[in-house]
């Protein structure tokens, strides 16, 4: 069933592509951008200045339903002793997680030191031998009756000390929905009897993590602590929000100020918060959320600093780190729907209605988030059941029209070149919206930004250059796909590369070497696009994406080799064609392996058709792609139905091709792909 699901999700997202070239769907028309405003972030200068900032921006936000979620997401017992005689043993050579920046790890649902394989699933670590290819050490983090027991888990390792990181659950209707798996770093001990050392567990979701060295900074995103009252009988949504804004203006500071929970080996527990000094924020703000950087040392463990944390009142869904930086972006909110919200059982009744004032007026406001241009508009209660949802009077009258705010991108930069809590640095924003971290890459002290702006007539793209230690803007190139968005994008020292898509794919080569006059060098015209682009050397950059008609109707998974030496004239030398089938690798770089050494290259696949969901093994060299093959893991049954998993990661140790799914770990002969063990991890 699980593969299924994640079937599914290929499906969905080929779905997705395809629809967004044939889209017409209308949609109100962003406001303009003013570049103008200041967003610094400000130290709040006491916890009274700060509890009157929140509570008035957050009454200003507060919606008839309550806080929309800003970020879409996803005891121990000693098993068996660790082999510790490994230790001795040479370190074979092998890859590592396929990350953005080279020396800075990012967490992912399998790890290797060449020596061990580590994985979590079903709520357990477990620890491969390479060398034996057999489970020597399991720990049961997370019972599998507790929410969240049959979760993965993503990792950060260094040396004998790993990171667990359990995702949290966005917030449910309590009376509508079972208790989601709470946030939590477990931090274990692998030298020699694996136990758990630490558990911290942060107010709010997992953004992103990344670790230089053996130092992580964990980012992670809270909302304030506040109950709305059920209403109850006939209540307009204006009525709704009058009391929702009532609740905030009398909420403590402790709502929002984020809370952290640590258990260390012996089961004390210690709770703290983030101090007002520690808390700051921009000129423009909501109030609604909170952004909170923690540091942890894996070689020290939790000190008595805890983590450090340091939190900005602001959103963010993107990380990107340097081994210097560590920057958090915050994409236009009104791409969010609405969400759910927590509820108190007492239902109250609505206030008197005041005299009409500048306060108290009935003039429509923005909402604080609106969907995107490709979502369906929710309905007023996007997440509730029509039995949760009160009657609305029918005597309120129809909503305006909301204005949508302009589309932007907001960007905090933090130097973590020294140990202990980031500093801040500086903020700035630029029009449009991110696609993911590549889209940001700071080089020679400069970061460069590309975003797609939009509306419901048309769309193009552009690369900003923003000084690092201000984000104040040095040059930019706009006018890139006229009429698209961008699909993927690569900046490789002073060059840049950009996809976008709608019926073809242009791929423009970008010249950064002058950071006030960035330009487009080159541009080539090709069916379908790449999602994921990666530097293979000496003038060549592979892409991994989707064929598609020249209508734009993806058809399904292609690896293209490209030839960008000449920046005026790139050109596609190769392509490897996969009919009715889709990569996670699309989506999720963590799931693309090259290997230059041998020019060994895997990506997974779900295919539709032809039994082709498995591993497609390819050599990429300096000529061309050609395939070695297939990589499929055993098929499982459950009950009368069986399936074949779906492989999501691949890594290369010494001689041999290591693969994993959900069910299990195998491993193949890296040049005939023989099989050579199958380690089932369920």
């Amino acid at each position: 069933m699980k593969t299924l699901i994640r079937t599914a999700l290929t499906v969905a997202a080929l779905a997705t592509a395809t629809a967004a070239c044939t889209s017409t769907a209308q949609t109100p028309e962003p406001a303009p951008l003013d570049l103008s405003k200041d967003v610094r972030l400000v130290a709040y200068s006491s916890c009274d200045d700060m509890l009157a900032g929140l509570r008035q921006k957050a009454a200003e936000n507060v919606g008839p339903w309550g806080f929309g979620p800003g970020i879409q997401p996803f005891g121990a017992r000693e098993m068996m002793q660790s082999d510790t005689a490994m230790t001795a043993k040479a370190t074979p050579e092998h890859s590592t997680t396929n990350v953005h920046e080279a020396g800075v790890d990012e967490p992912d649902l399998v790890k290797t030191d060449g020596n061990r394989v580590f994985t979590v699933t079903n709520g357990k670590l477990r620890v491969i031998d390479t060398a034996t290819k057999k489970v020597t050490a399991e720990l049961e983090l997370v019972k599998q009756d507790q929410p969240g027991g049959f979760m993965s888990g993503d990792l950060l390792i260094s040396g004998d000390r790993v990171l667990v990181i359990y995702r949290g659950g966005m917030a449910m209707l309590e009376k509508s929905f079972a208790p989601q798996m709470q946030t939590a770093y477990i931090l274990v001990d692998l030298s020699g009897k694996p136990k758990v050392l630490s558990t911290v567990r942060p107010q709010g979701e997992h953004v992103d993590a990344r670790m230089v060295g053996s130092t992580v900074r964990i980012v992670t995103r809270s909302q304030p602590d506040i109950k709305f009252p059920q209403p109850k009988d006939r209540i307009g949504e204006e009525q709704l929000k009058k009391i929702n804004q009532e609740v905030v203006r009398q909420a403590p500071v402790e709502a929002w100020l984020p809370k952290i929970e640590i258990t260390d080996e012996n089961g004390t527990v210690k709770k703290d918060s983030v101090a007002c000094e520690r808390v700051s924020h921009p000129a423009d703000y909501t109030g609604t959320s909170l952004l909170t950087v923690h540091s942890l040392d894996l070689a020290q463990g939790v000190t008595a600093a805890g983590t450090d944390p340091i939190s900005l009142a602001a959103d963010g869904d993107t990380v990107y780190g340097t081994g210097q930086s560590l920057y958090v972006a915050s994409n236009p909110r009104w791409w969010w729907p609405s969400g759910p919200v927590m509820l108190e059982d007492t239902p109250v009744e609505p206030p008197p209605t005041p005299a009409a004032s500048p306060d108290t007026a009935s003039t429509a406001q923005a909402p604080a988030e609106e969907p995107s241009p490709t979502e369906p508009t929710p309905t007023a209660t996007p997440s509730a059941t029509p039995s949760d949802a009160p009657p609305v009077d029918p005597t309120v009258s129809a909503r305006p029209t909301p204005v949508i705010p302009p589309e932007e991108t907001e960007l905090h930069r933090f130097d973590v070149g020294q140990a202990g809590a980031p500093r801040y640095v500086s903020s700035g924003k630029v029009p449009g919206r991110l696609l993911n971290q590549y889209s940001l890459s700071e080089f020679e002290g400069n970061l460069r930004v590309a975003t797609t702006q939009s509306d419901q007539k048309t769309s193009s793209s552009s690369v900003y250059v923003l000084k690092a230690d201000t984000l104040a803007k040095v040059g930019e190139v706009g006018g890139l796909g006229k009429g698209e968005r961008i699909y993927s994008v690569r900046f490789i020292g002073p060059v840049g590369y950009v996809v976008t898509f709608r019926q073809v794919d242009p791929l423009y080569t970008l010249d950064l070497r002058d950071p006030a006059a960035p330009r487009v060098t080159g541009e080539l015209k090709i069916t379908g696009y790449s999602a994921y682009l990666h530097p293979a050397g000496d003038g060549r950059l592979i892409g991994v994406g989707q064929e598609a008609s020249d209508k734009g109707r993806t058809l399904g998974t292609q690896l293209s080799l490209f030839d960008v030496s000449d920046p005026a004239s790139p050109r596609r030398l190769s392509q490897m064609f996969q009919k009715d089938s889709g990569s996670e690798a699309e989506w999720d770089p963590h799931a693309f392996l090259y290997w230059p050494k041998t020019g060994l290259t895997v990506i997974p696949l779900s295919g539709y058709k032809d039994n082709t969901t498995g591993a497609m093994v390819m050599k990429v060299d300096q000529s061309g792609v050609s395939k070695l093959g297939m990589v499929k893991h055993p098929k499982q049954t459950q009950k009368e139905y069986s399936y074949q998993p779906g492989i999501q990661r691949a890594m290369v140790i010494g001689d041999e091709l290591w693969t994993v799914s959900y069910e299990g770990v195998q491993v193949n002969d890296a040049a005939t792909l023989a099989e050579k063990a199958w380690i089932p991890v369920t």
